[in-house]
């Protein structure tokens, strides 16, 4: 029952992202890039470019970063990390979610055409390149259409400096809205053992539509991973010791769910974040989980999983041991920008 694939010669299959003319190819499982500049503590740039680099070895070819992380710095390093190796990357970027300059914390949303052409624009400099191969909207923007923000997007693949267009935590109605503008590859939501809202709705949609899914957050933030059991084990500067799943009463709900998953994993030979990602991928081969991280280490760890093959009885387990309702706890302090 273990695994038997070595971290150091694990290659992740290929998988597709929407259908027809907007089929994307890439590796299974991608890599977040927002970690290495932001929000999950103190970042070390020469450690997240090997990364970068060992990731692309490894034949993960999906990066995925946005013009809000840093703000703008993720873009930068990732431009630095490709270049000379731009043909073996499937590169997506986001637009939508504006930061104050002068104050990070501060945010809007913006859908506005004009300035989805301007986001796409800066980020194309930024990263170095001449086109994005997947762009996302990072949040739908209430105040303006849809298909006002889409029609955008579609001028951009028109224009050459896109190839597919996704969105990212939208809402089934406005899913169908933007498919019916421009097709849609891919959307980008949190999806997890312990985040299984789109299960009801959404996903049914994706695949109705023909669109593929790309969760972030994949191992709950790392929660999943069982390395964490305490707010005091993150950094100062990590958002997760304000996220409302790490802390109070929810904490110790969680705490157990998680222990569960870890007994489960050891059983089978692989580590728990291992096990997490296997759950995932094996929802279905039209999702493509893009964990985090910013360490070499745990690049390889996560790689690895796309080799953990789960049975009937292996899914029944976890489905036991982490019901949808057992979580305790929202995703966000805030859940306002979610698009409902």
């Amino acid at each position: 029952m273990g695994m038997t694939t070595s971290n150091d010669t694990t290659t992740p299959p290929h998988r597709t992202l929407g259908v027809g003319n907007t089929a994307l190819e890439v590796s299974a499982l991608g890599l977040g890039c927002m970690g290495m500049s932001e929000f999950y503590g103190t970042s070390d740039e020469s450690e997240a470019i090997a990364t970068i680099h060992r990731a692309l070895d490894l034949g993960v070819t999906l990066l995925d970063t946005a013009d809000m992380y840093g703000p703008f710095t993720n873009e930068k390093l990732v431009g630095r990390a490709i270049a000379g190796r731009r043909d073996g990357v499937v590169l997506a970027t986001k637009f939508g979610n504006v930061r104050d300059p002068d104050n990070p914390m501060l945010r809007r949303i913006d859908g506005s055409p004009d300035y989805v052409r301007q986001a796409c624009d800066a980020s194309l400099q930024r990263l170095g390149v001449d086109h994005i191969d997947l762009y996302y909207q990072h949040r739908v923007d209430s105040t303006v259409p849809i298909e006002d923000t889409v029609g955008a997007m579609a001028g951009l693949v028109e224009a050459g400096k896109v190839r597919f267009l996704g969105l990212s935590e939208a809402s089934s109605a406005t899913i169908r809205r933007a498919q019916a503008v421009h097709p849609i590859t891919a959307l980008q939501t949190e999806y997890s053992l312990w985040t299984r809202h789109i299960e009801s709705e959404i996903l049914p949609t994706l695949r109705e539509l023909g669109i593929g899914l790309v969760p972030y957050s994949p191992l709950g933030r790392g929660f999943l991973t069982g390395t964490i059991t305490s707010p005091d084990d993150l950094e100062a500067g990590d958002f997760r010791r304000f996220n409302p799943r790490f802390t109070g009463d929810a904490l110790a709900v969680n705490l157990a769910l998680v222990d569960a998953v870890r007994q489960l994993a050891t059983a089978k030979g692989v580590t728990a974040g291992q096990l997490a990602l296997a759950w995932v991928l094996a929802q279905g081969d039209d999702i493509v989980p893009i964990p985090g991280t910013k360490r070499v280490r745990y690049l390889e760890e996560n790689a690895a999983a796309a080799s953990v093959t789960l049975t009937a009885d292996d899914l029944a387990a976890l489905a036991a041991a982490v019901p949808i309702e057992a979580v305790q706890g929202e995703r966000y302090p805030d859940m306002s920008s979610i698009d409902s």
